[in-house]
């Protein structure tokens, strides 16, 4: 055991670069199939739509939850690996925080497509939350300090504060004539100096 009670045993494998691509893929098709019909979306249309067959699907996640996991997992990847790309390559780290909270929405938006699933009894999604929080906190914090110490916005807000903020203004994004980004920048706007 390690000290933080796993077993330590030889890594995993890394997977070949295709077939690291063909799994984003298929995570990406069954992200877009998730957010138009739902999760219960017909693992043969995920396949249809990312170029595979059911068989991939099945060899890759043998139960419905172990890919919902798994696309939750990717979007959240996703956003946490944006945050420092975004402030090494805006203009300014108050653009790359604006920049990142529009890839934050988009993912609150598609999980709201996965939160009956996130709900459920069952114990496949229990961390998941708290993945979501450790994963995602401390990139939004590293850009709203970076935008506070740039003299940007106003030091005294709190990440997780911004993230329950932009989340709250997520909720009625199923609505088409409701635009959850444009009310997530007047937020941003609101902590300029």
């Amino acid at each position: 055991m390690t000290a933080n009670g796993s077993e330590s045993g030889p890594p995993a494998p890394r997977k070949r670069a295709d077939a690291r691509r063909n799994e984003k893929t298929l995570l990406e098709a069954a992200a877009a199939a998730f957010v138009a019909s739902g999760v219960d979306a017909p693992v043969r249309d995920i396949a249809t739509k990312a170029g595979v067959g059911v068989g991939t699907i099945y060899r890759h996640f043998p139960t419905r939850a172990d890919l919902v996991v798994a696309v939750y997992r990717h979007q959240v990847e996703a956003c946490a690996e944006a945050g420092p790309h975004l402030l090494a390559n805006s203009d300014s780290p108050y653009t790359a925080l604006t920049r990142w909270v529009d890839l934050f929405v988009d993912f609150l938006v598609t999980k709201h497509g996965l939160a009956e699933a996130l709900r459920s009894d069952d114990p496949t999604f229990s961390a998941l939350h708290s993945y979501f929080i450790d994963r995602l906190a401390p990139v939004c914090a590293g850009l709203l300090k970076a935008a506070a110490e740039a003299g940007e916005i106003r030091p005294d807000i709190e990440a997780l504060e911004l993230m329950v903020g932009v989340g709250n203004l997520c909720i009625g994004a199923g609505d088409p004539r409701y635009d959850a980004r444009r009310l997530a920048q007047l937020l941003l706007a609101g902590l300029r100096l």
